[in-house]
């Protein structure tokens, strides 16, 4: 399988593919704890392209899109100066979304999206990420040097979570 990662600006085919990876992710991330017909609901009518548009045109934010055969598989988004309270004030940190379609899921995949987007946030003193706890690419952070800084509440329906944090070492 040819993978690669890639920046990724707002123009249609960007969004495009971001929205086809949240909804699938949606969906995946919630059935079966969510009644289908909540996600569908939160799909149709809170995934919107033109905000999507306006938030990537922010200079502070980059997005990353994994594509496997040339299929969009995952994604990353970072959204430099947020922090969460569970954070050291001190510290720069940039908030991290980091999304793989479980068809894609692969250490292959996984590895490919995280040296991107570890690479992006070079700058940073601290990554954090809002996980949901059940979600299987929390282990694969973890592994990664990402440890738990809260539990917390995440996605549209608050499910359980977790507040991942990773220092970024400045050698």
């Amino acid at each position: 399988m040819n993978i690669i990662s890639k920046f990724t600006v707002g123009s249609e085919e960007g969004i495009s593919d971001l929205i086809n990876i949240i909804d699938a992710s949606v969906y995946a991330l919630h059935k079966g704890l969510v009644p289908e017909t909540d996600i569908k609901k939160y799909i149709e009518e809170e995934i919107d392209p033109r905000k999507m548009i306006n938030d990537l045109n922010d200079l502070s934010n980059q997005l990353i899109i994994t594509y496997a055969d040339n299929q969009p598989a995952g994604y990353s988004i970072l959204k430099s100066g947020l922090s969460h309270p569970a954070l050291p004030e001190e510290k720069k940190a940039t908030e991290m979304s980091f999304v793989i379609l479980p068809e894609f899921d692969s250490p292959e995949t996984r590895t490919s999206l995280w040296k991107k987007s570890k690479s992006a946030a070079s700058f940073t003193d601290v990554i954090w990420i809002n996980i949901m706890a059940h979600d299987p690419l929390s282990d694969f952070l973890k592994e990664s040097g990402f440890s738990v800084a809260a539990d917390a509440t995440a996605g549209p329906f608050q499910l359980a979570s977790h507040i991942l944090q990773l220092e970024i070492s400045k050698n």
